[in-house]
């Protein structure tokens, strides 16, 4: 699935939280947010697209989820938080390239064509219910890689309020994960990420690196380090850099990185560092600046505002890479553990729906039996009074007379976002002196009334624009 990540460890974030957030570009599908009641987490698991059932251990934590409405094609989860502060987001669709798929080919049925083992619509229910820390994501989840394979190249982020981990697979059955460094923030924009590992660790203390217990063997057997240094690069051995990356995948990473280290290299011009085509922009930097909650949001919403690639310029080249908030967008969530809070209120999941470039986000905190109906009733039916399609109404109206509604949409974005933290810091406050979850619920639902209100009010305000250029219009003083 086409999609963008970003991944703030606690000392390059504002608060000193950890935030894992992505953008899931699903095609369109809607999507709601939900809490999953343990009791109510299945034995057994079949999934849809893999053909395959798997047994669940008996205990499991309550976790929020953003599953599909529309469950034909199965799950999928997309994100969410369980009840033990751990956060997980899943997936981004990597690449890989013929000589990884060729030796370790992804998973498929005896009929040679059917899709088999796990992927993208069943890993957060497989995982994020029985899982206690962020580490204990990717043991979990590597095990299932091994054991059952994969149909698809995928990675996936895990955090709790000390760590952010990040695992990519390989091929069918194996993977590689790394502890994302305090300090550092990660970009991901569909393409095999790592480019630094320590095999070392990984096959000693696993310290920061995790991987198949056989991946020496793997590369070695398959001829696959095509490095020339001497140094262990996953992303020259197991990645792609295809034309298609270079118009596709690998602007994002220039965009996003250019934003929060504007200074660090020369992104600009024919003597550019990096441009948007470069194979080599890195995985993780050290950001200029603390990195908030705003500015993940923005940089996810983003369709190379400022440069001649923006798709609502004029100019020749308008258009030209695909935009980090795109049309698409089913569902975003900025995953943030506040290690500084009481355990009721250190997770919050920060959530839109559809294309980001005109859509706002909403602060909830996720240690509750249920959600508002605002955020939980999206219907397959276009109705307005649900969070996920007045986001979409808003973003189709908009988009077509961008000039006249570009501002509607700032304020809008501007006005909730700041209502948002406020109302946060607001019960923030009143949990710390009352220690009473009924707050919890009490402070959600008062969000997503504010939501709901600045929401009616800009998707009527951009209807009129968009009314206001029907073709048909006429007035008497028209030539």
């Amino acid at each position: 699935m086409p999609c963008t990540t970003i991944l703030v460890g606690k000392k390059a974030s504002y608060d000193g939280s950890t935030m894992i957030a992505r953008n899931d570009d699903g095609g369109f599908d809607e999507k709601k947010l939900i809490v999953v009641d343990p009791k109510k987490s299945p034995k057994k698991y079949k999934s849809k697209i893999g053909h395959l059932e798997i047994e669940l251990p008996e205990k499991a934590y309550r976790y929020t989820s953003t599953p599909s409405v529309n469950l034909e094609h199965g799950i999928w989860a997309a994100n969410g938080i369980n009840e033990k502060n751990v956060a997980m987001t899943a997936t981004e669709t990597i690449t890989s390239n013929m000589r990884v798929v060729g030796a370790d080919p992804y998973v498929i049925g005896k009929d040679k064509k059917t899709p088999w083992g796990i992927g993208e619509e069943d890993l957060v229910v497989l995982v994020l219910p029985y899982i206690s820390t962020a580490r204990e994501g990717v043991i979990r989840l590597g095990s299932l890689l091994e054991k059952y394979g994969t149909y698809e190249a995928n990675g996936i982020a895990f955090s709790d309020e000390n760590e952010i981990w990040w695992l990519e697979t390989i091929g069918g059955h194996h993977f590689i994960a790394r502890r994302v460094k305090d300090e550092e923030y990660v970009i991901m924009p569909n393409q095999f990420g790592l480019d630094t590992f320590d095999l070392d660790d990984a096959f000693g203390k696993e310290k920061e690196n995790i991987c198949s217990k056989d991946l020496k063997e793997f590369i070695k057997d398959n001829h696959l380090d095509c490095n020339t240094d001497g140094i262990f690069n996953p992303r020259k051995i197991f990645g792609s850099h295809t034309d298609q990356d270079h118009v596709y995948n690998t602007p994002r990473a220039w965009y996003m990185a250019r934003y929060f280290n504007p200074r660090t290299y020369k992104w600009d011009g024919n003597d550019a560092d990096f441009t948007p085509e470069s194979d080599d922009i890195p995985w993780s930097l050290v950001p200029e600046r603390k990195i908030g909650v705003d500015e993940v949001k923005y940089i996810l919403s983003s369709y190379f505002q400022g440069t001649e690639y923006n798709p609502y310029s004029k100019g020749d080249k308008k258009g030209m890479y695909r935009s980090i908030g795109i049309n698409r967008t089913g569902v975003m969530a900025i995953l943030q553990i506040r290690g500084y809070m009481p355990d009721d209120i250190k997770a919050l999941e920060w959530i839109c729906f559809g294309s980001n470039a005109f859509n706002t986000i909403l602060p909830i905190y996720t240690n509750v039996g249920d959600m508002p109906a605002y955020i939980k009733n999206t219907t397959l039916r276009v109705d307005s009074n649900n969070f996920y399609w007045a986001s979409r109404l808003i973003g189709a109206l908009a988009d077509p007379w961008y000039g006249s509604s570009i501002q509607i949409i700032e304020r809008y974005q501007g006005k909730t976002l700041a209502e948002g933290q406020r109302l946060i810091n607001k019960y923030d406050k009143k949990f710390i002196e009352e220690k009473d979850t009924k707050l919890l619920v009490k402070a959600n639902e008062e969000i997503c009334t504010m939501g709901k209100a600045e929401t009616d009010k800009t998707l009527a305000q951009v209807l009129k624009v968009s009314s206001m250029h029907m073709k048909n219009g006429y007035n008497r003083s028209d030539n």
